[in-house]
């Protein structure tokens, strides 16, 4: 028998459970923490060099500031952006002042396009290449709060304010911890330019590229812009051996090594039934090399037969050239289990290789940098899925069109036989 004392209680308790779903809850408890905005500097080389017309025969200056302009208009909106120059203002001789001639130009933030482009265009080639004190600055600007950060430095020469070596710079940077990578471009470089600016982006986990036309400082400008709203990858070092019996054991991720012109470097990869293998490799050309070269990726058995390739080649100047391949490892219902009962991995061998020579004066060591990266996902549920891939269920839709275009016909016949037999009678 329920009596109003519990009928009372029951009351209060159903009151209570309301009250606790309709008020807000906390946003500690339940929300997500907001994730803090990417923020990207560019810092544009603005030295008196720039003036130099071997750009798509326009002024190196002016090739920045058209890819500035295309850049800044393709801005992804959750990334602040700002803008730094190197040897802008002082013209004279004295080299202290000239190694101190860096300063923020646009302030690292929403970006407001119009205004970004009208600070950019009243640049003029002006000084001094003062990269160092340029990176530090930039580090500055950007802070040292949980943001993702990307420097992208912009520049026709190396440093010319030894001895603040900009490559030990962008290691003390790196020391900090500070999640900031530095990637350099370098406008037509020379020798030591290109080693120099390697060297800057190495220290940080970057990358380097050799520019020489306007549209591929753009494209990488905007490349480098776009990453930065992504989460960051620090690459893992890793090294290759010259068989796979004794490779490196690797699991999904993203990794370096060097690899010497003409070599082969294997790594492993545990695959399960059902998953699916996911690799791709870059090779750079950080130095001068000959003209033809190429790169492969093999997946092999560990008794080495070949599972699938991929390769690609190139006949010219290049910075990077890359390739990937993909294997699904099928269900097998048979197949051997180890002693947990689970289904056995097989181990793939990837082989990484590369076709590259150079002219004899220039130094094979320390070998390329390559980037390796491995992904292992869930694969096609069954062999008839990797089928439709292809023509394995094409061929229903291909019976289908035959028979319906036979039939047609015979209907097509018919009809026109009886429309003149018909014409005939009248």
């Amino acid at each position: 028998m329920i009596t109003r004392k519990r009928l009372a209680t029951g009351a209060c308790a159903l009151l209570v459970a309301l009250t606790a779903a309709l008020l807000p809850t906390s946003a500690s408890a339940d929300e997500p923490t907001a994730k803090e905005s990417p923020k990207v500097e560019l810092v544009l080389d603005v030295s008196g060099s720039m003036r130099a017309k071997d750009i798509d025969g326009k002024s190196r200056m002016s090739a920045a500031k058209q890819a500035f302009n295309e850049v800044l208009d393709a801005v992804p909106e959750e990334v602040r952006l700002g803008i730094r120059t190197l040897g802008a203002d002082y013209p004279g001789n004295d080299r202290k002042r000239g190694c101190k001639d860096t300063r923020q130009l646009y302030p690292v933030g929403p970006l407001d396009r119009t205004e970004a482009k009208t600070a950019v265009a009243t640049l003029a080639p002006t000084g001094w290449t003062p990269i160092g004190p340029a990176l530090l600055g930039a580090a500055d600007d950007l802070g040292e709060d949980g943001a993702t950060k990307r420097i992208v430095l912009i520049t026709d020469g190396e440093d010319t304010c030894a001895p603040l070596d900009p490559c030990q710079v962008a290691r003390e940077i790196a020391a900090k911890g500070i999640h900031l990578v530095i990637d350099t471009l370098g406008l037509v470089p020379d020798a030591k330019t290109r080693q120099q600016l390697t060297c800057i982006a190495e220290a940080t986990g970057g990358t380097y590229t050799s520019i020489h036309r306007t549209d591929e400082l753009s494209r990488r400008v905007r490349q480098l812009v776009d990453r930065a709203a992504d989460p960051v990858v620090t690459p893992v070092a890793t090294e290759g051996t010259r068989q796979c019996a004794d490779a490196p054991q690797l699991k999904p991720g993203l990794y370096t090594d060097r690899e010497t012109f003409g070599e082969h470097r294997w790594y492993k990869v545990d695959l399960l039934p059902g998953q699916e293998l996911r690799a791709s490799v870059s090779v750079s050309a950080d130095r001068a090399v000959n003209n033809d070269y190429g790169v492969l990726l093999r997946a092999v058995t560990k008794h080495g037969r070949e599972i699938v390739r991929g390769a690609e080649a190139g006949d010219g100047r290049t910075d990077v050239i890359s390739t990937g391949l993909r294997y699904p490892k099928p269900e097998v219902e048979d197949a051997d289990e180890d002693g947990d009962g689970k289904p056995a991995a097989e181990t793939v061998c990837l082989q990484v290789s590369n076709s590259f020579s150079a002219p004899p004066a220039v130094k094979t060591t320390p070998g390329m940098p390559i980037e390796l990266t491995v992904d292992v996902v869930d694969g096609p549920a069954s062999a008839s899925d990797v089928a439709s891939f292809g023509l394995g269920r094409g061929w229903w839709l291909l019976g289908a069109l035959v028979l319906a275009g036979f039939l047609a016909g015979l209907i097509w016949g018919w009809l026109s036989r009886w429309r003149f037999a018909v014409w005939r009678t009248h």
